[in-house]
C-alpha cells in the first residue's frame, strides 16, 4: 500500500470515528449546530480521503495507461469522478 493509500486509509477510519459520535450526539439530543459541525468536519475528511485516492490513481493507473497507450479511457474516468464531484 502506497503512502496516498495510507493516508486515505487514515482519514477514512477517523470519518468512521467521527460518524459514529455523530449518530451517539443524536441519539443524546445533543445541539443541533454542534451536530452539524461534526457532520461538515466528517465530510472534510471524506474528500481528503477521495482526493488522495485521486492522486494515487493520477500517478498510478493513470501513468501506466499512457504508457501503454491506453490513456483516453482513464482521462474518462477522471472526467466522469470530476463531474460527480461539481455536480455538472
Amino acid at each position: 500500500m502506497n503512502n496516498e493509500k495510507k493516508k486515505a486509509m487514515l482519514a477514512l477510519k477517523t470519518a468512521r470515528g467521527q460518524i459514529e459520535a455523530i449518530i451517539s450526539m443524536i441519539e443524546e439530543g445533543r445541539y443541533c449546530v454542534d451536530v452539524s459541525n461534526q457532520i461538515i468536519a466528517t465530510q472534510a475528511l471524506l474528500k481528503k480521503a477521495n482526493l488522495l485516492i485521486l492522486k494515487q490513481h493520477m500517478y498510478h493507473c493513470v501513468k501506466e495507461a499512457f504508457e501503454n497507450n491506453k490513456g483516453n479511457e482513464k482521462i474518462d474516468e477522471i472526467i466522469d469522478i470530476l463531474s460527480k464531484i461539481t455536480g455538472k
